[in-house]
């Protein structure tokens, strides 16, 4: 086959993905298989957007694994999913279509949501399949399908059977902008600028119970008028319950006692509270005193239940002040806040306004700020040691991630709210009776075909606690994470409707996935860490409420891409770049390269264009390399074909495949350590170093089969050293050419099993080129190489002077040790002449070469000189350490030559 000079991504690849999608089955997962199974935990992204290059770090990284694992001899499940379900479709159809989810009815805004999320699908699909990932689509899943909706509502029921989902009323977070409780995950941290309000609230009495003993104090009281407390939040005043300070602040110890010594005024709406001594307020903020309301944040929370405070909800679910607020009723959070403050300006109940950076509660979709209001809502109750037990026994990549998560579930204050008062989700499958309020939940067993939509369908037997038959329909939908937390049961095959350890028919299709029949977690989740806390974690807490098992065996997890700038890619830095640029400029193995030796797993990965350069050089040079090698291995059949079978080899050939063998086990140690940096780095030095810049130079003049390099005819040659090697001395001509050959062909084939999961467009062309017409075997199902010492022991044994050693060990490193010395020689030489202006193919007079006293270099010990003095078109002569020639004298020799050190070997060249 001719090959092009020049390697062209964009035609190699058009061809491979055309080639690859007529039989798409080697990717496939094949339940009946004996090969043991290696089942992914692929993340469903949100079909709401172009695929960004965040998610195709990602999906790189899977695809590393999943083209390595079935190389290795798996049966590799990696499906795609689609999380179709929650705010991201709702908002993008809202701004899409200019219409709110209440001015149209409920089913034709679904329909909105379904359709651009099929249309986002198939534009991210074929976004996945550019790229060249080794996704079995026959095991896609949609979660908006109906078979995920009936798993995510069986697992809502099992779970409430087990008393794991209740419905109570407590404070939420909530997001007015959404009109949706959000779950502690979905709220993010943003420092906005704010004003610390100083109020006044007046001192009006206190308990006439409180004791003649306190007489003394409380005169001290009366002729105190006025408290200052500070705030960020003057428009819930209205909600103002209690106020607090610390117990051990001198300054207040006359106002605060057990159930409060006295009240205060509430400046504006007059309501008396009583102020308590609380350990956790901070004297040194504001003024020391701080009013609690219900509420302002989580801290109001605590204090509301702890000392059994009363509830005044003064803002509703729309963010408006609701009637507590009196004259601000109606008003947005925002424009009370504005007018309260100018009343209480007005009034001289404003002391001053300081400003200040405050760390703000949003909700991590709109970046609304939340608040915390009080609804009757559905949770999941969190088991937090389960959880963190089960964390300890997953392996993480890197291991630091799970500190993470630990910490995350300490912080959280109350149960996981699963109800969400949106549209686009699953419905909750339950139903209260109109008659007496019992919950009735839905039930197969009963004749409810699940998925089930408690709006439009009503239950098939009456209530069990009055015999009532008419019922009203859960309004609200699950969380999306109850939807995408199932994935791991879903790809594992799973079934919810039958026991805790039934295999079943998710995406792995049969009870043959697993083992057959008990669960088994899943082999690798691969996840950004910016999701631990969501995806991770209530993965993990629903796996355990469950099956009571982990849902996989390790947890891969990758960073976010920085821009050019070494910032997070944002449209408002102008640094973002999308992956489908840089596969129009430079083709996808090119990014693949970028996300293999961006940076270590875990990490975040920054994004040069240079590096994509890089990519695109390091490709064009194995290419050249390749097309070189062509020229000699066209007709080359090797040991299969039974054509060229192995010949005895060369010195430098077996260096070579000593360094291969080398690189096969550390690209191997790599990737079973999710080290793709490191394994494409060794790839990469030793494609470039190695081989090119060394072993090419050395053997191209053997490839050719006369004295002449790839710089033309090698003039001053002189043939093989005689009485070197005894009866053998130089294996020149045939001999050295087959063996050539072979080196080359080897490490060649080598190399494109070891680039196939990096890079699978370029490799299967190199493959194709090395397989020749007898190949016709894709590289993606050849076995992964093995670094066997013995594969090689029998060529290399002929070729030993010293047969006597039996270490197959020792002979690899036997042929490393003379390989690296005539490579370093050779090295050595050409910078010599380089430094000196002397063309690399000019021959000097002659190079002698010293024994440093180990036998390496000893007459007899081996060491073969053709390729030297073919790669440095000199003289070369083997001498012994008591030669005059080669006594120093301030780095020249007798004979006026200049004397080189080379790893401990004298090498004088004479000129």
């Amino acid at each position: 086959m001719k090959m092009e000079k020049k390697y062209k991504p964009e035609a190699v690849e058009r061809k491979w993905l055309e080639s690859w999608g007529k039989d798409e089955s080697m990717y496939y997962f094949k339940p009946t298989s004996e090969k043991p199974s290696y089942i992914i935990d692929t993340p469903p992204p949100y079909p709401t957007g172009d695929f960004h290059i965040g998610n195709a770090l990602n999906w790189c990284y899977i695809d590393f694994v999943a083209r390595y694992k079935r190389m290795r001899g798996y049966n590799v499940l990696f499906p795609q999913g689609w999380d179709c379900h929650g705010l991201p479709t709702e908002v993008k159809v809202e701004e899409q279509q200019g219409v709110s989810r209440h001015q149209i009815s409920k089913h034709e805004f679904r329909e909105l949501c379904r359709e651009l999320t099929r249309g986002n699908i198939e534009q991210m699909k074929r976004m996945l399949q550019r790229l060249g990932m080794s996704i079995d689509w026959s095991r896609e899943f949609v979660t908006m399908d109906d078979r995920y909706k009936r798993f995510t509502q069986l697992s809502f029921l099992k779970m409430h059977r087990e008393g794991l989902i209740y419905r109570a009323e407590h404070p939420v977070n909530w997001c007015p902008r959404c009109e949706t409780a959000i779950a502690f995950a979905e709220v993010e941290y943003e420092d906005r600028d704010a004003y610390l309000n100083y109020l006044v609230f007046k001192i009006v009495g206190g308990e006439e119970s409180a004791g003649e003993e306190k007489g003394v104090e409380r005169a001290e009281v009366e002729q105190q008028e006025e408290v200052e407390i500070a705030t960020t939040r003057p428009e819930l005043l209205a909600s103002c319950v209690a106020v607090a300070v610390h117990p051990e602040d001198e300054r207040y110890k006359n106002i605060a006692g057990e159930g409060g010594a006295v009240e205060l005024e509430v400046p504006l709406f007059g309501q008396r509270v009583r102020v308590y001594k609380d350990e956790s307020v901070d004297p040194a903020f504001g003024t020391g005193v701080v009013m609690i309301c219900t509420f302002g944040d989580r801290q109001d929370v605590r204090w509301w239940k702890l000392h059994n405070l009363p509830l005044k909800a003064s803002i509703d679910e729309r963010g408006r002040m609701t009637a507590v607020a009196r004259g601000y009723e109606g008003l947005s959070v925002t424009e009370c806040k504005r007018k309260v403050v100018a009343d209480l300006e007005a009034a001289g109940l404003l002391k001053r306004r300081e400003r200040l950076r405050q760390s703000v509660g949003v909700c991590w979709r709109c970046k609304t700020p939340i608040e915390i209001i009080s609804t009757r809502q559905w949770f999941v109750r969190v088991q937090k040691e389960a959880v963190k037990k089960a964390a300890q026994e997953i392996r993480w990549h890197p291991e630091h991630f799970r500190v993470r998560l630990e910490n995350w579930v300490e912080t959280m204050e109350w149960d996981w709210c699963i109800s969400r008062q949106r549209i686009f989700s699953v419905p909750i499958p339950v139903w209260y009776c109109k008659n007496c309020g019992a919950v009735k939940v839905a039930a197969e067993e009963e004749g409810e075909e699940l998925p089930v939509d408690p709006l439009e369908t009503s239950p098939k037997t009456a209530c069990v606690n009055c015999g009532g038959t008419e019922f009203e329909g859960e309004k609200d939908v699950l969380d999306t994470w109850m939807d995408s937390s199932l994935t791991a049961l879903w790809t594992a095959g799973w079934d919810l409707n039958a026991s805790s350890e039934s295999a079943g028919t998710g995406a792995a299709g049969t009870r043959a996935a697993g083992t057959g029949v008990e669960f088994e977690p899943v082999a690798l989740r691969p996840q950004g860490h910016d999701i631990i806390r969501t995806w991770a974690f209530y993965t993990i807490l629903r796996s355990a409420a469950l099956t009571h098992k982990i849902p996989w065996h390790t947890i891969l997890i990758n960073g976010m891409v920085l821009g050019e700038d070494g910032y997070k890619m944002s449209k408002s830095r102008n640094n973002t770049v999308s992956p489908d640029a840089v596969i129009q400029k430079h083709g996808a193995d090119a990014f693949r390269q970028w996300a293999a030796i961006g940076g270590a797993v875990g990490s975040d990965v920054q994004f040069r264009w240079k590096d994509i350069v890089a990519a695109t050089k390091f490709t064009q040079k194995l290419w050249s390399i390749l097309r070189f090698a062509m020229i000699h291995l066209a007709d080359y059949e090797g040991e299969e074909g039974a054509v060229n079978p192995r010949p005895r080899l060369r010195v430098v050939d077996r260096w070579l495949l000593a360094k291969l063998n080398r690189l096969v086990r550390s690209v191997t140690a790599a990737m079973e350590n999710f080290k793709f940096d490191n394994a494409f780095k060794s790839i990469r030095t030793f494609a470039w170093e190695v081989l090119a810049d060394d072993y090419i130079e050395l053997a191209k003049s053997r490839l050719y089969g006369r004295q002449e390099g790839l710089y033309g005819r090698q003039e001053g040659l002189y043939g093989r050293q005689e009485g070197r090697n005894g009866a053998e001395g130089a294996r020149s001509g045939a001999s050295g050419q087959e063996s050539a050959k072979y080196a080359l062909h080897e490490t060649l084939k080598t190399l494109s099993l070891l680039l196939a999961p990096f890079v699978p467009f370029y490799a299967e062309e190199m493959y194709s080129y090395i397989a020749g017409a007898g190949g016709g075997k894709s590289v993606h199902e050849e076995k992964w190489p093995e670094a066997e010492v013995e594969q090689q022991q029998e060529a290399w044994s002929e070729a030993w002077s010293d047969p006597s050693d039996p270490s197959e060990a020792e002979a690899e490193r036997k042929a490393e040790r003379e390989g690296d010395l005539i490579a370093g020689i050779v090295r050595a030489v050409r910078s010599y002449k380089s430094e000196r202006g002397i063309p690399l193919n000019a021959p000097l007079r002659k190079i002698e070469i010293y024994d440093a006293g180990t036998g390496t270099v000893e007459r007899g010990a081996g060491l073969e000189t053709e390729d030297i003095e073919n790669a440095t078109a000199t003289k070369v002569e083997l001498c012994r350490r008591e030669s005059k020639t080669g006594e120093e004298s301030e780095g020249k020799s007798e004979e006026g030559g200049e004397i080189l050190d080379v790893d401990g070997t004298r090498v004088v060249i004479l000129f």
